[in-house]
């Protein structure tokens, strides 16, 4: 009799558990990043206390065993909260679905960064081992002969799993019923209010592109068409109208990784300039169009400002956290490079790194590109810390170009030296800029700026000495994380978490500059976006546009920035995509039809 009741009480103790230990789950997950009692509402908290309970009973019904059924999904999330604890600190975006695509290619630098835990994190990991501990004496099983129960059980919790998910797919519902945060434009923000899981969930919903309102395939394509017609037909002009040139230039486009300017965020008092060369192009060069570059990204996901530049096409129009390199491009994706190898140019690309990093071996054959230049072909190079320096990234552009032949070169280069992270120190990399009030990993990352600053500028002082017409394009790819430059927020009185919306605009700031070996017309102060700049550089250098870039290099005037983050308009009208659908709607439909339609034409 005493088994018995011990028995019963076991169970009952067991049971409890069952009800207990999911919300305990998923308030420790929340609790890695942020207190989710201070950034979620009531309604998000009971909908993610339901979406566990739902899968651990789930489990249950799979399993038979309670304890099982319980770490199984404890283990899950507490890893899980853990990865995406570093991914957050490291880019500044929780992970996304999207990010699933991209496993390889963060597998392939995740040795390159320092894995440190604050002491909430710390203590969120050890409070998991304690639930796993305490999970594992649940040790309430269902009889074996149960299967024929549990396996309908299952069946039906996964069909409710589902329709519970798709609840979070309808706009209706989620704006008007429930009132969640669905500004997918700031990722961390909708994760923090949402809570983890069910933010993931909610971002499903744009693995695919819905075709815009109103599109019609034919009707872009003989649109574009008409303007590309018209386009070609205009004689090419070196600099707006005046000596007709004879011979396309040479188009050197750098896109430089992780470079950008912190002064853009506020004052800092710095030993020495950190960027002297680029500065000095910023403010009115000769030959040079400089000014700043809005972009969609921040911390990581390079890929998606170099699709921008290339297609010409707005991460405005595709899901938050979407890679379009590993989800929508395919073969014959028009670009830049398969418009100027329409031309006549060579075109090459080239990236000192692994050639699978973004599946930048299957994009760049697939939107134009004839020949790739990848790690394995850089020899007898200068590293700084594990990466290929951007002296001998420069010098090996050099090497292509002179061996280039006949013909005008089109050369796209994404570089590696300034990837993160900046804690290390290294026997190759000597530190020379130093941040009054600074850290070390600020002054590791000014140091590695400086170094891209000086190869730089050795390759401008090359190509001005080169007979044939040559333009180059250099750019940053993003501004680094908000662990590295928190310390100049806080010198100007502000962090990155109060931020307003148009102090974040400036996280998303890089400069750029065109600059060319014989007579442009000089500008400064130029502000636009990615998706424009290719279009900047073709309009600059003089070389015919397609219906696509004609379009944009015109639209641009009247939205001159476009990007995930924000819009702004002529007027200098700060706003976002969303509520600018209607002056959008061509833009939306031309890129909808490039991206979707025009590989299959």
């Amino acid at each position: 009799m005493k088994k018995l009741t011990q028995k019963i009480r076991e169970s009952r103790l067991s049971l409890i558990m069952l009800f207990l230990a999911p919300p305990a789950t998923f308030y420790l997950l929340e609790w890695y990043t942020h207190n989710p009692f201070e950034t979620m509402k009531t309604t998000p908290q009971v909908l993610n206390l339901i979406l566990f309970e739902l899968l651990a009973l789930l489990l249950f019904a799979a399993f038979g065993r309670l304890h099982v059924a319980l770490m199984t999904e404890t283990l899950f999330f507490g890893l899980y909260g853990l990865v995406n604890y570093f991914v957050l600190d490291f880019r500044s975006v929780p992970i996304q679905p999207w990010d699933l695509l991209s496993i390889g290619t963060a597998a392939s630098v995740a040795g390159n960064y320092a894995y440190t835990l604050d002491r909430q994190a710390l203590l969120v990991v050890l409070s998991f081992l304690l639930l796993l501990i305490l999970e594992f004496f649940c040790r309430f099983t269902l009889k074996k002969g149960t299967w024929r129960l549990r396996l309908p059980l299952a069946a039906s919790l996964v069909v409710l799993l589902g329709v519970f998910g798709l609840m979070f797919h309808s706009d209706e519902i989620v704006e008007q019923k429930l009132r969640l945060y669905n500004k997918l434009f700031t990722p961390t923000t909708i994760s923090y209010k949402n809570g983890t899981a069910l933010a993931f969930v909610m971002e499903l919903r744009y693995l695919s592109v819905d075709k815009p309102a109103g599109y019609d395939a034919e009707e872009a394509a003989q649109e574009l068409a008409a303007l590309e017609e018209k386009a070609l037909s205009e004689p090419v002009l070196a600099d707006a109208g005046s000596v007709e040139k004879k011979q396309l230039p040479n188009l050197i486009v750098i896109m430089d990784e992780a470079f950008s300017d912190p002064a853009i965020l506020g004052d800092f008092s710095v030993n020495q300039d950190y960027m002297p060369f680029v500065h000095s192009m910023m403010n009115g060069a000769e030959n040079t169009v400089s000014g700043w570059l809005n972009v969609s990204v921040l911390g990581g996901n390079t890929a998606n400002t170099e699709f921008e530049y290339l297609t010409g096409n707005t991460m405005a129009f595709l899901p938050q956290g979407s890679i379009p390199y590993q989800q929508y491009v395919e073969e014959g994706t028009p670009s830049l490079a398969s418009h100027l190898s329409s031309l006549g140019y060579r075109t090459v690309a080239v990236h000192p790194y692994n050639a699978s990093g973004w599946d930048r071996d299957t994009v760049y054959p697939a939107i134009g590109f004839s020949e790739m230049h990848f790690l394995p072909d850089f020899t007898d190079v200068v590293k700084v810390r594990d990466y290929v320096s951007d002296q001998s990234d420069f010098e090996k552009l050099i090497e292509i170009y002179e061996q280039k032949g006949d013909g005008p070169l089109f050369l796209f280069n994404v570089t590696m030296q300034n990837h993160s992270s900046y804690t290390e120190s290294f026997d190759n990399f000597d530190p020379q800029i130093k941040v009054q009030d600074g850290t070390q990993t600020l002054n590791n990352y000014l140091s590695l700026l400086s170094l891209s600053d000086a190869a730089l500028k050795e390759l401008i002082s090359y190509f001005e000495e080169q007979d044939e017409d040559t333009v180059i394009v250099f750019f940053g790819d993003h501004q680094t994380t908000n662990s590295v430059i928190e310390p100049i927020l806080k010198m100007n009185q502000k962090s990155s978490s109060s931020l307003t919306a148009q102090e974040e605009a400036d996280r998303y700031k890089v400069p750029f500059f065109i600059w060319a070996n014989f007579d442009i017309e000089e500008q400064t102060g130029v502000e636009t976006s990615a998706n424009y700049l290719a279009a900047k550089t073709l309009e600059t250098a003089g070389i015919p546009m397609d219906g696509y870039f004609t379009w944009l290099s015109g639209f641009s005037g009247t939205v001159p920035v476009i990007s995930a983050n924000h819009v702004t308009l002529s007027d200098g009208t700060f706003t976002n995509a969303d509520d600018q659908a209607e002056l959008l709607s061509d833009y939306k439909g031309y890129q909808y039809y490039r991206l979707f339609d025009a590989s299959a034409d």
